[in-house]
């Protein structure tokens, strides 16, 4: 076997991998369409058509089943309107995975509520429901599950937890756009499913969000919260006039996608399920193969009846490999493919990017501050997953067996030289 790229040997790839976003056909002519329309954003004047934000609601609602879509300008923006529009206050507490991406805590203090991290399922690494339930006090106003690189968390515990206490369970599916369980898009489960459009995502325009629901008064709330207090009115306003009607029925924030975003989008959402479908067959294909060397692919919740794949998590399991640790195990195989490819994300409690004590807006007092910042805490499942861990970008899994059989020799590579690596 060659030498370790990290060693000066030969990486096992040097061309190019599949490229990412790739831009639906027609992209660029709807991109003009609304740069001459007069109407870049939703705060524009009426135009005397459909506003694109509209359209893509629409489409978006009824990909899910779902009646309602508000797009938002991100996927934070997401999740702080269905937060707020929850009813998630000053003091409240909300449950959150310890092992995601940082907006799912920073929102939380956004809406000055405080993060409760749980631990996460070993083989998911979505939210565990036993210490879901262990966790909740009175002051928990909300549970927001991510479903998590490429799965889906157990839905039908989490929501059986929620209902049982009377508190609204939200999905963050931020990375599993199109994924099913049950037969039933993951999305419909909670009182809302939010959604972020991020250039990374599976469906992106750069960046964007949007939340689904199928509860009109919460829809109503988060169409005001994202537009600073504005919703649309029942008929279209005369050409020239503004859509959005200043209802004074709740105080919002500026939180809106723009036209040029939602035109994308459109197009994108024509290219979701022939993507994920592309990407769920050569995932199939490298785990066998990865599982043949000994590693554990990253598993989904029983029930799961389509996976899609924001990111491909893999464990290394075997003693030798996991004693090496994630972060040299990333280093040597990024250096193998020419690609980035990392642990899982650090444990939100010791991240470096979780950091509320920078932001003099959360200083409501000491309290609150060591509430939103518990120190010396430790989540078992969650640190042995940022130590065994691998992950890379979906990109690559839009290739074809070349790519595959690419990735499975970077890794079998690894495990015939783990002993120069552990040294």
């Amino acid at each position: 076997m060659p030498e370790l790229a990290v060693a000066g040997g030969t990486p096992v790839r040097s061309t190019p991998w599949p490229r990412w976003p790739q831009p639906a056909p027609g992209a660029l002519a709807v991109l003009d369409e609304v740069l001459n329309s007069g109407r870049w954003a939703i705060s524009g004047p009426y135009n005397g058509q459909q506003s694109r934000e509209r359209r893509f609601a629409a489409e978006f609602a009824a990909y899910h089943g779902v009646r309602h879509c508000v797009p938002t300008a991100n996927g934070s923006s997401a999740l702080t309107t269905t937060l707020e529009a929850c009813g998630v206050g000053a003091g409240d507490q909300v449950v959150i995975p310890g092992i995601t991406w940082v907006a799912n805590a920073s929102t939380v203090i956004g809406v000055n509520a405080v993060p409760v991290f749980v631990d996460v399922d070993p083989d998911t690494l979505c939210l565990d429901p036993a210490a879901v339930a262990a966790a909740l006090t009175p002051a928990t106003k909300a549970i927001v599950v991510v479903h998590l690189y490429s799965a889906v968390a157990d839905l039908t515990a989490l929501q059986r937890i929620a209902d049982r206490h009377g508190i609204p369970l939200i999905e963050d599916c931020a990375q599993a756009h199109g994924a099913r369980f049950l037969g039933r898009k993951v999305g419909t489960f909670g009182r809302a499913g939010t959604f972020s459009m991020q250039q990374s995502k599976v469906l992106t325009s750069g960046e964007g969000g949007a939340v689904i629901t199928d509860d009109d008064a919460l829809a109503r709330r988060i169409e005001h919260l994202r537009a600073d207090g504005r919703s649309y009115g029942s008929t279209p306003p005369a050409t020239g006039a503004m859509e959005l009607l200043e209802t004074a029925e709740l105080m919002g924030n500026n939180r809106c996608l723009s036209e040029f975003q939602a035109a994308l989008l459109i197009g994108q959402l024509g290219l979701l399920d022939e993507e994920n479908a592309r990407r769920a067959r050569n995932a199939a294909d490298l785990d066998a193969r990865l599982a043949e060397l000994g590693f554990r692919p990253q598993r989904t919740t029983e029930g799961t009846t389509e996976r899609t794949y924001y990111n491909y998590a893999v464990a290394a399991v075997q003693e030798e490999l996991a004693d090496i640790g994630a972060e040299r195990l990333s280093a040597a195989l990024s250096a193998e493919l020419g690609l980035p490819v990392t642990p899982v994300y650090t444990p939100l409690y010791r991240s470096r990017l979780y950091r509320p004590h920078t932001r003099s807006r959360y200083a409501l007092d000491a309290e609150h501050q060591r509430r939103i910042h518990p120190q010396g805490l430790s989540l078992p499942t969650c640190e042995r997953a940022a130590k065994t861990f691998l992950t890379f970008h979906h990109a690559p899994l839009l290739g074809d067996k070349a790519e595959v059989d690419d990735i499975a020799a970077a890794f079998e590579k690894l495990v015939t030289h783990r002993q120069e690596l552990a040294a």
